[in-house]
């Protein structure tokens, strides 16, 4: 009898870890999911409609991870994003093949995911990256990279580009 008990316990333990690593998905809630109207194949163009790189968007590690792979040109770059439960943030870091790297975090709100960089030193001044992606009503998405100062004023626009689905 001590066994039977003793084999049904193993059993049991046995039925709740293959219950836990195949139905659980810690990355499925909501949160995780509000930057997938990202997720495609895109064609990027600027304000005057001119083709400027192409973006692949993924998802990866069982929904906790966004992966970007931009390409233009000869200049290719790569992201990872991810939302932090802890401080319930969205989180991107991006590097490319000429060094640059930017570190940035936000979230959402009406359909724009804004994420913003620490402050940062440079040439006798301390600016923001602010980047933000737009859901337009189109399906389309526009992304607006922006500097600020260390007042939260901006002083330039880097980058403003349309993410046109890519047609199959």
């Amino acid at each position: 009898m001590k066994k039977l008990g003793y084999l049904i316990c193993i059993l049991s333990f046995q039925i709740l870890i293959a219950q836990n690593t195949d139905t659980n998905c810690a990355c499925c809630t909501a949160k995780y999911n509000q930057f997938d109207f990202w997720l495609g194949e895109w064609n990027v163009y600027d304000i005057q409609e001119k083709l400027v790189g192409i973006n692949s968007i993924t998802k990866g590690s069982k929904n906790c991870l966004i992966f970007e792979n931009w390409v233009k040109d000869a200049r290719r770059g790569n992201s990872t994003f991810f939302y932090n439960s802890i401080d319930d943030s969205w989180n991107q870091i991006y590097t490319d093949n000429i060094g640059f790297v930017l570190k940035l975090k936000g979230n959402i709100f009406n359909n724009t995911m804004t994420l913003k960089s620490e402050l940062i030193e440079g040439n006798n001044k301390k600016y923001y990256n602010q980047i933000s992606w737009i859901l337009n009503k189109d399906g389309s998405i526009t992304q607006l990279w922006e500097i600020y100062n260390e007042d939260e004023i901006k002083i330039s626009e880097v980058f403003q580009g349309i993410y046109k689905k890519m047609l199959n």
